[in-house]
């Protein structure tokens, strides 16, 4: 190949991997794969090895070139990059634009005054009424500028104080959404953000606090090779010079950019629906709020600064998932299975809207891993609906009053031996301690809270204050007198008036008929979840004496030993050895007698399809299904030979989601596990 067909070849070759690149990176819709871009590539770099005077500074090859710089040049940027003003709640977004009408109206006020020729002034608002505004995604990375010369990328800025940055721009280059040539040869500066996804931050958690400082911290790498190892991303958000922010977002789209989400909205109302619909789990970077602007860019000019920040914008923060607080003390709490918990008792702080006054600290090892002492000020976190943890410990801030903490050797509730347990709580490995009594007080009433929890009896009306109620009058000793009350127990503690104790009473009765499934979750036996208590009564239907009562489940572990149970599917040692021990202690069989005299009844278990259609697939659901509950759904699924687990993990092999799903659709696109609308899982299970 001579130098000329070598010249046509690159420019094509040029072109090609640019428009690759712009699908991959932009559009995320690539045409090709990740081998063929990467043969494509290569061909330009060989050429470009060849003929070297063929090399431009738009090529898809000087992504990454150049030595490491000894330091990063100033630049002035064209117009202050501004910081915006923040704001936390409606209320002050209200606020922020009665100023800005207030404003607009001394504009106004302008008309009046004429100039040489006798014409007005007219500000380009015009309207007291307020603007219309542009809401955009507030990017939670490092503030950049792009500056473009005849399509071609010739410089790129860090912010910096608002006037001067820094010359980053062998680094954005590295940046693969960052465009080297733009689709039309127009010259013009482009700001945005360089972040780092959610995905691979991951990689890079333990090293850094957030993925914002891993995006800052590699994009002034003073070494360009190390900044492309990061894998960052960009996302435009200003065209700078638009004569509108929504007329500058569709430009940005076509010159090559992915914009940063955003859309107009024409008043207030539309913001703050915009703002609530945002679901920013399901994103794949972090974002801290909305960014609200006056959509006319000329009325922004006109609305001017007030000191570094501009009157015509601002950011509406999402509510913080970390804050900082005291831990006041430390209290243990003792579980239905008798785990002693180590909680952090901490001076009330607001976290993603919610006060906050306790966090779990899970085991002792988590304690001496944080290195943590009562009275230390503590970052804490709150994820979704997830209990509120202690994240790290401000050691700097300590005045030596702080004391150290030692869990107990015996419960503190009723203060008999505990034992270590070595076993893994909330993710968190490490030793835990346990109760020994298995008749202490604290044991007994969190078992009942479990008993009557939606995972088990779900009987509406009885939470945990209720059951404290009808405990500390002696109403009930344990689960089976719940189903002895009547109407002139409750009346008489004050809590029931007349129609709530008649609702909670029928409740109750509506109860009396469970799931085997549902009914052993709700024995509270140690070890012992959703999914083992599916695949125990799965065994037990195939006993030969009908189960109808709680008591007739006496018949079966009668004849049966340990290892018969560890002979079921997914059942170990420590399970059966946990089973088997629960039903041959004497006072749970009596507690299984008083369940049957009680009026308690077991419906029959769907026996499983030996070889159904679902044999060997793991299910998990989540969201409110309407054409059935969720244990309805469950039951079909194990009919058909299925299992359904409570967690998503790579071996999940269909998530079925239903209405309002929950934490577990989000792991479930991270593990690209095949996610079920219920309209697919019903023609499943049906056809």
């Amino acid at each position: 190949m001579d130098k000329k067909e070598a010249k046509q070849r690159t420019e094509k070759l040029k072109e090609l991997i640019t428009r690759h690149s712009y699908r991959y990176h932009v559009l995320d819709s690539p045409e090709i794969s990740d081998a063929t871009w990467d043969s494509l590539k290569k061909e330009l770099a060989d050429l470009e090895k060849q003929y070297p005077e063929l090399i431009t500074p738009d090529s898809p090859t000087r992504r990454v070139g150049g030595e490491p710089l000894g330091k990063f040049e100033k630049v002035e940027h064209s117009r202050p990059m501004l910081s915006l003003s923040d704001a936390f709640s409606f209320s002050e977004i209200e606020d922020w634009e009665k100023r800005i009408r207030k404003l607009i109206s001394q504009l106004s006020s302008l008309s009046k005054i004429r100039d040489k020729s006798g014409q007005a002034l007219q500000p380009s608002s015009g309207q007291a009424k307020g603007p219309d505004y542009f809401a955009q995604y507030k990017m939670d990375g490092l503030a950049v500028s792009l500056v473009y010369e005849k399509g071609i990328f010739v410089r790129g800025a860090t912010r910096g104080n608002g006037r001067v940055g820094e010359n980053i721009t062998q680094n954005l280059r590295t940046v693969e959404s960052v465009p080297l040539r733009l689709q039309k040869p127009v010259t013009s500066e482009v700001r945005g953000e360089v972040f780092i996804t959610k995905k691979i931050f991951k990689k890079f958690a333990k090293e850094y606090a957030n993925p914002r400082n891993l995006a800052a911290g590699s994009v002034r790498q003073l070494d360009p090779k190390i900044t492309a190892s990061r894998n960052l991303s960009f996302m435009a958000w200003q065209l700078v010079g638009a004569g509108k922010k929504d007329e500058g977002y569709k430009t940005l789209i076509e010159l090559g950019f992915k914009p940063v989400p955003g859309k107009k909205c024409k008043d207030l109302a539309e913001v703050k629906k915009y703002f609530e619909s945002i679901n920013r789990e399901k994103l794949d970077y972090e974002i801290d709020g909305v960014v609200i602007s006056v959509n006319d860019n000329k009325l922004a000019d006109e609305l001017g600064v007030t000191g570094k920040s501009p009157r015509s914008a601002t950011a509406w923060k999402f509510p913080g998932r970390e804050a900082v607080t005291v831990m006041e003390d430390i209290k243990i709490q003792v579980g239905r299975t008798g785990v002693l918990t180590p909680v952090a008792i901490l001076k009330p702080v607001n976290i993603a809207g919610v006060t906050v006054s306790r966090a779990t600290l899970h085991n002792e090892d988590e304690i001496s891993r944080l290195g943590l002492k009562i009275g230390d000020t503590v970052v804490v976190g709150r994820a979704g609906d997830v209990i509120p943890d202690v994240k790290k410990v401000l050691t700097e801030l300590r005045t030596g009053k702080e004391k150290s903490f030692k869990m107990p050797q015996e419960c503190p509730v009723c203060g008999e031996g505990v034992k270590k347990d070595p076993s893994t709580k909330l993710g968190v490995s490490g030793v835990m301690l346990r109760c020994l009594n298995k008749e202490c007080p604290s044991r007994k009433r969190r078992s009942l809270y479990y008993f009557v929890s939606k995972s088990a009896f779900d009987i509406d009306g009885l939470g945990p204050k209720a059951i404290d109620a009808l405990l500390d009058n002696s109403l009930i000793q344990d689960a089976s007198d719940i189903f002895e009350l009547e109407e002139g127990d409750l009346v008489p503690l004050g809590r029931f008036a007349e129609k709530s104790a008649q609702n909670l009473v029928k409740a109750i009765n509506d109860r009396r008929k469970i799931s085997l499934p549902r009914f052993i979750v709700a024995l509270g036996i140690a070890h012992v979840g959703d999914q083992t208590a599916s695949l125990l009564s799965q065994a037990i239907s195939n006993f030969q004496f009908p189960i109808s009562k709680p008591d007739d489940l006496l018949k079966f572990f009668d004849k049966t030993t340990e290892d018969d149970l560890q002979k079921i599917n997914d059942v170990g040692p420590k399970v059966a050895g946990s089973i088997y021990d629960w039903f041959k202690e004497e006072r749970n069989r009596n507690f299984l007698k008083k369940m049957a005299n009680a009026g308690v009844q077991i419906e029959s278990v769907q026996r499983q399809t030996q070889g159904g259609k679902l044999t060997g697939q793991k299910f998990v659901l989540t969201g409110t299904l309407s054409s059935m509950t969720r244990d309805e759904a469950k039951e079909k699924i194990r009919g058909l030979g299925g299992q359904v687990s409570s967690t998503v993990s790579k071996d999940t092999d269909f998530l079925v989601a239903g209405e309002n799903p929950g934490s577990k659709l989000r792991k479930a696109e991270k593990l690209n596990v095949p996610v079920l609308s219920e309209s697919k899982f019903l023609k499943i299970i049906r056809n």
